[in-house]
């Protein structure tokens, strides 16, 4: 545990968490899942969260993806913000307009700070225009850099990072809500049964038309919305498109289903995997980042493949009983202490912050920045 969160914790105190994110509600995903649900543990914990998302900004809607706002012009006030609420440690969740503005923060008045790498940005970007990966990379490597640690989910994720020049990562592994997430009354849905499904957003870069173009029994299940549902349900009209779900409802969704299929490609973790296992739903998914750092080595409660039709009928053939134990060992109090470890508290730098908070930077600050 870095030095100060440690000292706060040994003589009982808590620790004052700021967590500076472009992910945040009303948008519903697994970053802001996440941060959510560390930030609630935190709080079990004694520690004090407090969390900067967009909504405290005007904000403009994401080219391509309207339902995601990000903040714009966001500096000054960010910085008067942050000196009001007197932070311990600094954490930036990701890299948009709010992430670059606190990291410019931290980095004018000498203060650590630490990061996340939740979302595979240059993999989405080449989904949606011509740039080449090793230009995308460069950016947010760049971004990363000055950070005392840029935390991931997976040991693949961390692999890959490393390959491409990252350094100073540290492991935040992720949790799953088991009371909520549990096997329940598949009569909940009666459609043709076997029950295949996927939730999440529905992107382009979710690769969701790889699941809804298969060859198999049963009805197919699409729960999520997203900036791709309405081309999705033209072109698949025999799926079912119920749209985000939350609480209660997500959950009885999960566990109608019999098998949850997660058709991405670039995704770094997947909470989603877990949720669908805590319901007893056996996974079907490609062999790549994410499910393979949950499911591999554990093919009773999953079966990864590089032809997903194969997989979806293997993982019907699994225990629902060895799903729901699988994810068991998997607490949200343990990521909780994992990030808290990983911070890196400024107690020492707390006169810097005197210092006046900038103007709002120009267009040519925010790029060389």
């Amino acid at each position: 545990m870095g030095g100060g969160a440690s000292a706060a914790v040994d003589q009982g105190g808590g620790v004052n968490i700021l967590v500076v994110t472009d992910a945040w509600y009303p948008q519903v995903n697994g970053v802001v899942r996440t941060i959510a649900t560390v930030r609630d543990e935190l709080q079990k914990m004694g520690h004090t969260v407090e969390v900067i998302g967009p909504e405290r900004f005007r904000t403009v809607p994401l080219p391509t993806y309207p339902e995601i706002r990000l903040a714009i012009a966001a500096g000054r006030k960010l910085c008067r913000l942050i000196d009001a609420m007197d932070p311990d440690a600094i954490h930036i969740a990701t890299e948009g307009p709010l992430g670059h503005a606190a990291r410019r923060y931290c980095m004018k008045r000498g203060i650590p700070f630490t990061t996340a790498y939740h979302t595979r940005f240059p993999e989405y970007i080449r989904d949606r225009a011509p740039i080449p990966l090793f230009l995308s990379y460069a950016v947010v490597r760049r971004f990363h850099r000055p950070a005392a640690a840029v935390m991931v989910a997976t040991a693949s994720i961390e692999q890959a990072l490393r390959a491409r020049g990252f350094t100073n990562i540290r492991h935040w592994t992720r949790g799953v809500d088991t009371d909520l997430f549990h096997p329940r009354d598949k009569s909940f849905l009666t459609d043709p049964r076997p029950i295949s499904m996927y939730v999440g957003r529905v992107a382009v870069e979710k690769n969701i038309e790889a699941f809804l173009s298969l060859d198999i029994e049963g009805t197919k299940y699409v729960v999520g919305a997203g900036p791709q549902l309405a081309e999705l349900k033209n072109r698949y009209p025999h799926a079912r498109f119920v749209g985000a779900q939350h609480g209660e409802d997500l959950a009885k969704y999960y566990a109608a289903a019999d098998v949850f299929v997660f058709p991405s490609r670039t995704d770094t973790f997947g909470l989603v995997l877990l949720e669908a296992l805590a319901s007893g739903v056996p996974v079907a998914a490609y062999p790549v980042a994410g499910p393979l750092d949950v499911i591999d080595g554990a093919s009773d409660v999953g079966c990864l493949d590089t032809d997903l039709g194969r997989a979806v009928r293997t993982a019907l053939t699994l225990s629902p009983e060895r799903c729901r134990e699988f994810a068991l060992k998997y607490s949200w109090r343990a990521s909780a202490e994992q990030f808290l470890s990983n911070l890196q508290p400024f107690t020492t730098f707390r006169s810097t912050r005197s210092a006046p908070c900038p103007p709002e930077p120009t267009d040519t600050d925010a790029v060389a920045s």
